[in-house]
C-alpha cells in the first residue's frame, strides 16, 4: 500500500474492532490495528473456561492467523494510553518502547469494558472478574485447587468455607458461570474423590436486582431462577454485598464463610472519553452521533461498549451484537468515503435476540415477542455461538467437544496451571501469570 494512501487505525481487536477491519478490507487505505493482546477473544464462552468446559485455545484465535488475507491491514500489538485528536496521533506502549505516536486520517475506537466494582475497587484483591483468559484460567485454577485442598483437609469443619462459591451478579455471565459450576461440582467431579463429596459443595449467586437476568422478559427469569433452583444453586436476591475479604462476603448483614468469590457484575467503560475530552454519559461511555462519529470530529468513530447511543428512546446494550453492527458500520462509512462514494444511512442496531444458558441442556431466549426457555432454546443458543465463533477450526473443535461434554458429562480442560514465578533478576508476571498470583487468598 503506498505511503499516500489514508491511514486507518483501528484500537482494539475484539467484536467492533474486527468488524471493523474486515469491513474495511478492499478499502484503498493502510489498516493498522493495535491491540494489547495478540488474539481476538470470544467472551460469551469464557465462563466455560473457567469451568473447565473448553480450554483457552478453543475460544481465542491470533489476529493475525484471522487477518491474514488482508493485505492492506497491518496488526501491533501493543496498548494505546492516549489520542492527540487535534493532531491525530494516538500513542502507543508496545513491548519495548512507551508513547509512539501512531498518526491516522480515521480513527476507530473499539476498545471495549473492564470490571466495575461501582466505587469499591477494594473488592477486586478478593474477587476477580471474567473479561479475559488469564481471568479465565486462574479462576479455573482456584475452583479446581479448592476441591484439592479440601480433599487434603484434615479438619471436616473447613472443607464447607473451602466447597463454598459465592458469585456477585445475577446477569447472564452470573447465571451462566453458576449453572455451568452446578454441572461441573455436581457430575463431572462427584465420583473422583474419595474424602470429600463434591456435590455437597455450595453455590451462592448473590444480587441486589428482585430478579435473576434483569434484562429478559419476566416468564423468562422466573425460568431460569427455576432451573438454577433445580441445580441446586442458592439464589439471594435483593440485597448488596456489603464487604469482601479473604474469608468470603457479608450480604444483608449476614457473613458467608467462602474462599472463593467472583465477580460477575457491572462493567466500566474503557477511559476513551478521557482521551478525547468527549461528552460521555453517566457510566463514562463516549456519547456519539447517530453515524458513530464523535461530536466535532468526523474522523473518529467509537464503537461497541465504549460508545453511548441511544435508539428508540432507550441506550443500546454492551452486547457482541451492537459491538459487531457498529463495527461493520463504521468500516463501511470509512470505506465509502475513501472512495468518494455517499454515506450510509445513520446507524440502526438490528436486535436478533437474547440468550443465556443455565447448566446443561436448558436455555433462555428473547427475540422479538419469542420467549422461550428449554432444550430447544439450548440448541438455538449453541448454534448462534458456534457461528460466530471467529475461525472454523474453533466451530468444530467446540462442537466436538459440547458433545462430548453433553453425552459423558466429561469435561475438556481439568488442569491446574502452575504458573512459575520469575528468576532473579527477570520481569515481574504478567498475563495469565499475574493474574493466577493475585486473584484470590489461598487458604494455608
Amino acid at each position: 500500500m503506498p505511503d499516500s494512501a489514508p491511514r486507518v487505525v483501528i484500537v482494539g481487536g475484539g467484536f467492533g474492532g474486527l468488524a471493523a477491519a474486515k469491513a474495511l478490507r478492499k478499502t484503498d487505505a493502510q489498516v493498522v490495528l493495535v491491540d494489547r493482546q495478540n488474539h481476538h477473544l470470544f467472551q460469551p464462552l469464557l465462563y466455560q473456561v473457567a469451568t473447565s468446559v473448553l480450554s483457552p485455545g478453543q475460544i481465542a484465535s491470533p489476529i493475525r492467523s484471522i487477518l491474514r488475507k488482508q493485505r492492506n491491514t497491518t496488526v501491533i500489538l501493543g496498548e494505546v494510553t492516549g489520542v492527540d485528536s487535534d493532531r491525530r496521533r494516538v500513542f502507543v506502549d508496545s513491548i519495548d518502547r512507551e508513547g509512539v505516536a501512531l498518526a491516522y486520517d480515521c480513527l476507530v475506537l473499539a476498545t471495549g469494558a473492564s470490571h466495575s466494582y461501582f466505587g469499591h475497587d477494594e473488592f477486586a484483591r478478593f474477587a476477580p472478574g471474567l473479561k479475559s483468559l488469564a481471568d479465565a484460567v486462574s479462576i479455573r485454577n482456584h475452583i479446581l485447587r479448592a476441591f484439592e485442598q479440601a480433599e487434603a483437609e484434615e479438619d471436616p469443619k473447613r472443607h464447607r468455607d473451602l466447597l463454598t462459591f459465592v458469585l456477585v451478579g445475577a446477569g447472564p455471565t452470573g447465571v451462566e458461570m453458576a449453572g455451568a459450576l452446578a454441572i461441573l461440582v455436581r457430575a463431572t467431579l462427584r465420583s473422583e474423590f474419595r474424602r470429600i463429596d463434591p456435590s455437597l459443595a455450595r453455590i451462592v449467586l448473590v444480587d441486589m436486582a428482585p430478579r435473576v437476568l434483569g434484562p429478559f422478559a419476566e416468564s423468562l427469569s422466573a425460568a431460569a431462577r427455576t432451573r438454577l433452583d433445580e441445580l441446586g444453586v442458592e439464589v439471594r436476591l435483593g440485597h448488596g454485598v456489603e464487604l469482601i475479604d479473604a474469608d468470603g462476603v457479608i450480604v444483608g448483614g449476614e457473613r458467608i464463610a467462602s474462599k472463593t468469590v467472583i465477580w460477575t457484575a457491572g462493567v466500566a467503560p474503557s477511559p476513551a472519553g478521557k482521551w478525547l475530552k468527549a461528552p460521555t454519559d453517566r457510566a463514562g461511555r463516549v456519547r456519539v452521533q447517530p453515524d458513530l462519529s464523535v461530536p466535532g470530529h468526523p474522523e473518529i468513530f467509537v464503537v461497541g461498549d465504549t460508545a453511548s447511543l441511544d435508539q428508540d428512546g432507550r441506550p443500546l446494550p454492551g452486547v457482541a451484537q451492537v459491538a459487531m453492527q457498529q463495527g461493520r458500520y463504521a468500516g463501511t462509512l470509512i470505506h465509502r468515503r475513501i472512495g468518494g462514494k455517499s454515506a450510509p444511512p445513520p446507524f440502526r442496531y438490528f436486535d436478533k435476540g437474547t440468550m443465556a444458558v443455565v447448566g446443561r441442556g436448558f436455555a433462555v431466549l428473547q427475540t422479538g415477542r419469542l420467549r422461550l426457555s428449554g432444550f430447544l432454546a439450548w440448541l438455538a443458543w449453541a448454534a448462534v455461538h458456534l457461528e460466530f465463533l471467529a475461525q472454523s477450526s474453533l466451530r468444530v473443535s467446540v462442537f466436538v467437544q459440547w458433545v462430548w461434554t453433553y453425552v459423558t458429562g466429561q469435561r475438556g480442560a481439568r488442569l491446574i496451571v502452575n504458573h512459575h514465578g520469575p528468576a532473579t533478576g527477570d520481569s515481574p508476571a504478567t498475563g495469565a501469570e499475574a493474574a493466577s498470583s493475585i486473584h484470590f487468598n489461598e487458604s494455608s
